[in-house]
């Protein structure tokens, strides 16, 4: 892989995220050299709250889309201009140097990774989550875990599927492990345990976990979406 790659886009999916926004791009310029950050594309799916005035605050660039997290980053990445796509959710924090560390992979040869994740709970539960991440098999991957890539190699896969309102991430992971060589980087991103705080630990990650048999036993985007509705969106 050419080191002439050594600018980072990152593209951020949010809707109605005034709060998390701030943090996220506060630990973006601590924990980056600003001089391998080609630009941050906040991409907004019709917030109504402070989330758009948030993000231009703190030095990001803010996309107008619809609403759909496939489809924010995939126009994410059409509007990128740097060497490496790097895709963050709102509430997923990433590590010290990550910018660092994406670059050092890249010029390695690896086209495709992401990092370990834990999150920000004391849970052992959610723990044995966060140790499974390191594990380099597609079933252990998630967006909570963070993604970048080359733009060159997400074309050819045609992005993520916007059919998919729910698993996009997943849906297009599993598309990268029959391309190409995953890499795992050993520092972790910090996510937020709010989803599993506000609806029960056991009983969230019992769905997801439903969620990911359904589609391996064929279920349709839609029937996952309509799945997440019933049990998992309040």
């Amino acid at each position: 892989m050419s080191t002439q790659l050594s600018t980072i886009s990152i593209i951020i999916p949010v809707l109605n995220e005034e709060k998390y926004i701030k943090n996220i791009l506060a630990t973006i310029s601590n924990n980056s050299d600003s001089k391998n950050i080609k630009e941050i594309l906040v991409v907004d799916g019709g917030s109504t709250d402070l989330t758009i005035t948030n993000a231009q605050k703190y030095g990001a660039t803010v996309i107008y889309g619809n609403k759909g997290r496939a489809t924010q980053m995939n126009l994410g990445a059409a509007k990128a201009t740097g060497d490496i796509l790097y895709f963050l959710h709102v509430d997923s924090l990433p590590p010290k140097n990550f910018d660092r560390s994406i670059l050092n992979e890249i010029h390695k040869g690896f086209e495709v990774g992401c990092f370990q994740m834990r999150f920000n709970s004391k849970s052992p539960f959610l723990k044995f989550f966060s140790w499974c991440t390191r594990i380099n098999h597609q079933v252990c991957r998630g967006g909570d875990q963070s993604l970048f890539i080359t733009p060159t190699f997400f074309q050819q896969l045609n992005g993520f599927n916007e059919n998919y309102v729910i698993y996009e991430d997943n849906e297009f992971i599993q598309r990268v492990y029959k391309k190409k060589p995953f890499k795992i980087i050993s520092s972790a991103v910090t996510t937020s345990a709010r989803r599993y705080e506000e609806r029960g630990t056991v009983r969230l990650q019992y769905h997801f976990g439903m969620i990911h048999l359904k589609y391996y036993l064929g279920a349709k985007p839609r029937d996952l979406h309509q799945y997440y509705l019933k049990y998992i969106a309040i």
